[in-house]
C-alpha cells in the first residue's frame, strides 16, 4: 500500500526564522518553498523535508533526521568551523574519534542539534 508513496521528514521549529538562517546559513541550504509557518528544503540529492512552526520543537530525545553524506569527516569539521558542536552518546561498543562515532558492522555517524534542539545525524554508514 505504501511502498510506492513517497516520504518526507517534518521538522519542528519554535522559531522559523532561526530555524531559517540554521538551515541556509549553517547547512547550506536552499528554501525551495514557503508558506504560513512552513519551510520546504530540497537537497541537491532530490530529498525534500520540510520545518514548520510549532511550540514542540526541541522535544524529541531521538534522531529527527539523517544525512546520509560522501565525506563525513570533512562535513563535520566544515560544521564545527561553522560553531556546530557534535554530541557524545554513551553507546556500548562505539568508539569515538572527533565528534565521529565508529559503530561496529554498521559505519560511522556524528550527531548534532539544529537551533531548535531537535538531533540531527550525519552518517557514511553504506547502507544509509
Amino acid at each position: 500500500m505504501l511502498s510506492n508513496s513517497r516520504v518526507h521528514a517534518n521538522v519542528p521549529a519554535a522559531d522559523l526564522q532561526r530555524a531559517r538562517r540554521f538551515y541556509t546559513d549553517t547547512l547550506g541550504l536552499s528554501v525551495t518553498a514557503e508558506r504560513d509557518g512552513l519551510l520546504v528544503f530540497t537537497t541537491d540529492g532530490g530529498t525534500t523535508f520540510f520545518v514548520y512552526e510549532t511550540e514542540y520543537a526541541g522535544q524529541a530525545g531521538h534522531t529527527i533526521a539523517q544525512w546520509h553524506v560522501d565525506d563525513l569527516d570533512a562535513d563535520v569539521k566544515e560544521l564545527q568551523g561553522k560553531g556546530v558542536v557534535f554530541e557524545h552518546y554513551d553507546l556500548p561498543g562505539v568508539s569515538w574519534s572527533g565528534g565521529i562515532a565508529s559503530i561496529p558492522e554498521m559505519g560511522r555517524a556524528a550527531w548534532f542539534k539544529d537551533s531548535e534542539g531537535n538531533i540531527m545525524c550525519l552518517d557514511d554508514m553504506p547502507n544509509g
